[in-house]
């Protein structure tokens, strides 16, 4: 199965920005491959105001986040992979989510098998 957690993301960005409100999203900008502003980061976090009228070119996959945005007016390339996200919410008023970050590098649990049906033979 492929992971739940870019499907949240994505439907929460959604809820948010269809109830006009603005979304933030809570990176840990350490995470190997994130490519984010370093001066806006604090204490190894840092948190992207990514609502439409803020950004260009928003990208919401299953692997990574990416948009264009302009930091101390310079443009820059966001580059946030999905394991890197620890939350998506409402600036307004917090709602939103806090994903879940000791799951991350889980595997899945092994699919189960069914038993063998046991075979029949008609003897005569």
């Amino acid at each position: 199965m492929t992971p739940l957690k870019p499907y949240l993301i994505r439907a929460i960005y959604e809820w948010i920005v269809d109830n006009n409100l603005t979304p933030y999203l809570l990176v840990n900008a350490e995470y190997p491959g994130a490519i984010v502003p370093q001066k806006s980061v604090e204490d190894g976090k840092i948190v992207l105001n990514i609502r439409p009228q803020a950004i260009q070119s928003l990208a919401l996959g299953n692997t990574d986040i990416q948009f264009d945005a302009r930091f101390s007016g310079k443009p820059l390339h966001i580059y946030v992979p999905v394991a890197a996200v620890l939350a998506l919410y409402a600036k307004e008023n917090g709602k939103g989510m806090i994903f879940d970050q000791d799951n991350e590098n889980e595997t899945p649990p092994p699919e189960k098998k069914t038993p063998a049906r046991p075979v029949l033979r008609v003897v005569k």
